[in-house]
């Protein structure tokens, strides 16, 4: 006798799967890979899930079958499959995540990915669990800023469900776009791809336990943006900005569109950043190239808190583009800066949770 796929899937035709009443092949359970060896055959079978209570009657009616009308000499395996646990309806993402802080800005070239990847390392310092999502997708720079361009995530199961497992790296755990795409080619997406691509990052990631997961955000007001709003309910918003008076009407922006009534995100204050020149030669000089305490006098006109003045250093810059961001060395200037940073992130996202109500999640009617 000589076994085919056909002959064995003809028979699975005759066996019924209680859960939908239906044969097991138009049920869509039978794998697409049966094997056959001499009078051994392979079968791999697609529950729905892993206490399935028809599992054990449906193996043994599928094995009752093929020996009752093939040969009792075919020597049959079955495994068993589940499906993946739906992803959790929206409002539900991220529930063991205790805050989220978005970093935005009016306008790009301000340091905004900088200031997000020092703020999540000194949050790290100072003891918090911490992770970092590159939403910028059309311009992720989060994979150069950790040295790890080359990092291909990969899929772990967790509680039923394949999760793409974020890359560890100095205690954060950082997920980017820039981890599945070419760095030398652009992203040529439309909205609504870039838009599925950031929900799958948020939702169908391992992100576990956090106390923190900050957002890069891409600069300006997007689809991203209101996409970002329409799936989590941000804690609070950070607006990073230099002193120019061009960058601080973009910024005025920002911080418009987290406070607009039908977004309602309060926003923890603002980032001065580049705020003064020091060469490293002469410490003690500041040079105010792009304009002196603009984020300050705008904080103070807006009644905003001022969390920080990032000064312009060298070491600053180099440490973002050789993956060795400057909050990790806290015995220099600038690692105590970030880190006076978080230390005043953490002190207004404490007192936002405790005098204002959790912020909800945007519905926007068409």
């Amino acid at each position: 006798m000589t076994l085919y796929p056909k002959l064995i899937t003809d028979v699975l035709t005759t066996v019924t799967y209680p859960g939908t009443k239906k044969n097991i092949v138009e049920s869509g359970m039978v794998a697409d890979d049966i094997r056959i060896d001499g009078m051994k055959v392979r079968i791999t079978l697609q529950f729905p899930r892993e206490t399935d209570p028809f599992l054990k009657s449906t193996v043994k009616s599928v094995e009752a079958a093929i020996h009752y009308k093939i040969s009792k000499e075919v020597e049959v395996e079955i495994l068993t499959e589940f499906a993946s646990k739906p992803r959790p309806e929206v409002g539900k993402l991220l529930p063991d995540v205790k805050n989220i802080v978005a970093v935005s800005s009016g306008k790009g070239g301000v340091g905004k990915s900088t200031v997000a990847v020092n703020l999540a390392i000194a949050l790290s310092k100072l003891g918090y669990s911490v992770g970092l999502l590159d939403a910028d997708i059309f311009g992720p720079s989060i994979p150069k800023m950790f040295h790890e361009e080359e990092a291909r995530p990969y899929a772990v199961r967790v509680d039923g469900r394949d999760l793409i497992e974020p890359v560890g790296k100095y205690g954060i755990k950082v997920l980017s776009l820039g981890f599945f795409v070419n760095a030398e080619t652009a992203t040529l997406w439309r909205g609504a791809m870039a838009s599925n691509a950031l929900k799958q990052l948020i939702a169908d990631a391992n992100w576990g336990e956090l106390d923190y997961l900050i957002l890069d955000t891409p600069p300006g007001t997007s689809d991203i943006h209101l996409t970002l709003l329409q799936t989590l309910a941000i804690t609070g918003a950070v607006i990073v900005s230099t002193p120019q008076s061009v960058a601080l009407a973009d910024a005025r922006k920002g911080i418009d569109m987290y406070l607009n009534e039908k977004v309602d995100v309060p926003i923890l204050g603002l980032v001065e950043n580049m705020a003064w020149f020091t060469p490293a030669e002469l410490p003690n000089n500041r040079y105010y190239i792009f304009g002196k305490e603009g984020c300050k006098q705008l904080a103070q006109e807006m009644g905003i808190p001022l969390l920080a003045q990032i000064p312009l250093v060298q070491g600053i810059r180099e440490g973002g583009d050789e993956g060795m961001p400057v909050a990790l060395r806290t015995d220099t200037m600038s690692g105590q800066a970030f880190l006076s940073f978080a230390q005043a992130v953490v002190t207004m996202v404490n007192r936002r949770n405790k005098d204002k109500e959790p912020t909800k999640i945007v519905e926007v009617k068409s």
